[in-house]
């Protein structure tokens, strides 16, 4: 019996030793990396790695074990329990303050230290809201402000600030490029929201960790990253996603298979949309109908009249994404990690172009963004052994190459006008984490980026088929930006955290005016620009308790000039043409904010945080001259000269609110408000309200949740922009918005009712579906060109393998 006993016991010991616990989301069946395993008894403990897996094997003399992660719910096992099931379960908690977070430091961080407000969205988010478009994942958080032209756009605004202030990344490197414009962009719809895991997005500056355009915020998309097996065995997972909405006939694939090995992963992504027409809701603003389009008959333009008006045609689009990655993990020091990012749209309509009338007539019979194609490389490796002068460092090499066009050709008119552009960007970045102490963390590194720009333009006539070189939108450029950088993180107590950062950077901007030099008789043939700038922030984290956060930060941010502001030629409005100004200087932003986080007795959170930016320097587009002469023809119309220039300040300040109730056990109550103003100063010295301050928004959702079923009421609102509240560079936008009783142009408020449900048919099936903008609202966020969706129904089917 004795000797029956030990064998048992030797043999249970050996099952043991080569016991591997995976921890995952009890609702998305996500891995969780940074799980901890403590053992009650022995305090002994071991974390989760990223594929969500640890080894407990030296837990064998443990009684219970508590697994704990940051924004879930503690659980406390029995070792045997948990050696029967080799898999925990672990449930999110009811209001995440302690989340983990990347994008304040580029390593991951507590969210409780962070002095900034950082919003996260996550694939639970992404799987009940169905987003069409990186665009709409980010609107869905309610604290976004999302600006369209055109059905295939979406152009983020954080804070009173937009594109070329704004910053985005993917898997940690630098989405922007020298060719961002200050007008609204929709280079965010590159990305594949199937195929992001989490977003973060970083409010106010954040030039120390990113450098040059953070200042209104910072957008971090993590996507799918490859899993390796934990046995010698290998692992296949995946997911496939089917999806149908009525509003614009959207019919969308995806699918993705993760193939894991011991040493080796590998994830394979590829999604396909296709968008017709979109169509507007029956009820608002009659001003938004647009019941005619330009087509070629016979040899002529003609004006078609819509069978239904309500289409907003023409705004149909199609786009590809595939993703492949690589993970090579010799050991647990090295992580070597390699993605390539592809994404192309067909051509597509900018629907506010297609709004302008001439003599009553259409003004374009085509004006169409060309396919939009982003392509990344990214190598990634990092090294975990802790030596003096690092614990752990990463290094991050990557080459983008993007291509965009645009394509205008006027309402009877033979000649199409066609002007592309290509950006190959390269960038490095070497980052590094050193804890000194227990309560002193530095993190610091270096940047290069480089980013070479061609451009050119031609003419060809419909008829002829003849065509023959044109002026391009701009010079041949190279812009690059050199860095380096340090932050610490210092927690003077468990209650009080303070982090600071400084950066210097060095911005350097060569371009050649002479690919345009036959069409416009510029005064010179090159500029120059060589900036450098010293970014700083000072922020302070108090935390009473779990409960209860507050967070203050000071910083000074910057923008150096780039391709697109120092060299643009293109028409900005109707009878204006912006011209090159190789003058300019970098604009500096001076941001201060304050939030506070409260929650009360596990059944409400209140977080609040107010904002201040002081803009100086700022570039605007202002009137100006070219060779001595304030207007010029430009494709046959007399056309008023403006460039970008550093002619200004602007001051932005708001408030955003958020709020969530726990009703009962399944019920609960979110919304998020957001108020700001802006104000630029003019060039009589009086002040407009700053073009991308939007007016009040935000969200309201009353959820009901279940391990398998989510559902979701909620409401999406704008409220009014004022026609004297309008900012100056809009207010002779006719075609874009709506008349007041006065007849003059302004921002209606609006509203959408919604439902969605989210709900598992079983382990590997889940379907998810609702209905948007239930009354069939007809609406137009601010400054947008083309108005939202109408009643629209969807549904999509899930499948886990």
């Amino acid at each position: 019996m004795k000797y029956i006993i030990i064998g048992i016991f030797i043999g249970w010991f050996g099952i043991l030793k080569s016991q591997t616990v995976s921890v995952v989301d009890d609702d998305t069946d996500m891995a969780l990396e940074g799980a901890e395993f403590i053992s009650e008894n022995t305090q002994q403990s071991c974390i989760t790695n990223k594929d969500g897996k640890a080894d407990i094997s030296f837990l064998q003399e443990s009684d219970t074990i508590q697994i704990r992660h940051l924004g879930y719910e503690t659980k406390r096992v029995s070792l045997h329990s948990l050696m029967k099931n080799l898999m925990v379960r672990l449930e999110p908690t009811d209001f995440k303050i302690d989340q983990v977070v990347v994008v304040g430091t580029r390593w991951q961080q507590n969210a409780p230290k962070v002095p900034s407000k950082i919003a996260t969205i996550t694939s639970r988010d992404i799987a009940l809201q169905n987003p069409q478009t990186a665009a709409d994942l980010l609107g869905t958080s309610g604290k976004i402000f999302i600006q369209k032209s055109q059905q295939g756009g979406g152009s983020p605004m954080i804070r009173g600030f937009a594109t070329n202030r704004l910053i985005y990344t993917v898997d940690g490197i630098r989405m922007n490029t020298a060719i961002f414009r200050s007008g609204n962009i929709q280079n965010v719809i590159n990305l594949d929201p199937f195929a992001v895991e989490k977003t973060e997005v970083l409010f106010g500056a954040g030039s120390v960790m990113y450098g040059s355009d953070a200042i209104g915020g910072v957008m971090a998309f993590k996507t799918l990253s490859p899993s390796l097996s934990s046995t010698n065995k290998p692992v296949t997972n995946g997911k496939a996603n089917l999806r149908y909405s009525s509003a614009n006939q959207e019919v969308t694939g995806h699918f993705d298979i993760n193939i894991g090995l011991k040493k080796w992963a590998f994830m394979n992504s590829f999604s396909s949309w296709n968008f017709d027409h979109l169509r507007q809701g029956s009820h608002g603003p009659i001003d938004y109908i647009k019941s005619f389009y330009p087509q070629r008959h016979n040899n002529q333009d003609v004006e078609i009249t819509q069978s239904d008006p309500l289409l907003q045609i023409p705004s149909a689009y199609s786009q590809i994404n595939l993703l492949q990655k690589v993970l090579f993990r010799p050991n647990e020091l090295w992580d070597l990690q390699y993605s390539f990012h592809f994404s192309e749209t067909s051509s597509y309509g900018r629907y506010d172009r297609h709004l302008r009338l001439r003599n009553g007539s259409p003004r374009y019979a085509e004006w169409d963004y060309g396919p939009q194609k982003w392509l990344m490389h990214n190598l990634q490796i990092t090294h975990s052994k802790s030596n003096i002068i690092f614990d752990l460092a990463s290094l991050k090499l990557a080459l983008q190459s993007f291509e965009e066009s645009r394509i205008e050709r006027p309402f009877n008119s033979l000649d199409r006008s066609i002007q592309t552009e290509k950006v190959w960007a390269y960038s490095s970045n070497l980052d590094f984490i050193k804890k000194i102490t227990s309560k002193y963390i530095l993190f610091y590194g270096t940047e290069f980026v480089c980013d070479d720009v061609s451009s050119s333009g031609i003419t060809s006539n419909i008829s002829t088929k003849s065509s023959e070189r044109a002026a391009s939108r701009y010079p041949l450029s190279t812009w690059s930006s050199m860095a380096v950088y340090a932050k610490s993180e210092f927690s003077l107590s468990d209650n009080w955290t303070i982090q600071s950062g400084v950066r210097y950077n060095k911005v350097k901007l060569n371009a050649n005016f002479n690919n345009n030099k036959d069409f416009f008789p510029f005064p010179f043939s090159y500029a120059h620009i060589d900036n450098h700038s010293i970014s700083a922030n000072l922020g302070i984290v108090f935390r009473h308790s779990n409960n209860w956060i507050m967070r203050g930060n000071i910083s000074r941010a910057f923008r150096s000039p780039n391709v697109d502001d120092l060299g643009k030629i293109f028409d900005s409005q109707p009878g204006a043409i912006t011209v090159p100004n190789p003058d300019l200087k970098a604009e500096y932003a001076y941001n201060f904010d304050l939030g506070v986080t409260k929650v009360f007795s596990q059944i409400l959170k209140i977080e609040m945080s107010g904002y201040h930016t002081l803009l100086k320097n700022a570039l605007v587009r202002r009137d100006y001259t070219l060779n001595g002469l304030d207007s010029v023809l430009y494709f046959g119309e007399l056309s008023k000269v403006q460039a970008m220039q550093n002619a200004a300040e602007a001051v932005v300040y708001g408030v955003e609110f958020g709020l969530e109730v726990k009703i009962g056990r399944r019920f609960s109550f979110l919304s998020d408000v957001n108020f700001q103003k802006g104000e630029e100063e003019l060039d009589d010295t009086s002040s407009s309200p700053s073009r991308h301050a939007a007016p009040t928004f935000g969200v309201s959702k009353l959820r009901y949740h279940t391990g398998d079923l989510t559902v979701e009421l909620y409401g999406v609102y704008q409220a009014a922009k004022k026609a004297s509240d309008l900012p100056q560079e809009e207010q002779a936008k006719d075609e874009i918005y709506a008349k007041d009783n006065n007849g003059n142009n302004y921002s209606p408020s609006w509203y959408t009712l919604n439902f969605k449900f989210l709900t598992k048919i079983s382990e590997s099936i889940s379907i998810s579906g609702g209905l948007e903008n239930v009354t069939d609202q007809r609406y137009r966020p601010y400054s947008s060109g083309i108005s939202g969706a109408g009643r629209n129904a969807f549904f999509a089917l899930n499948f886990k393998f």
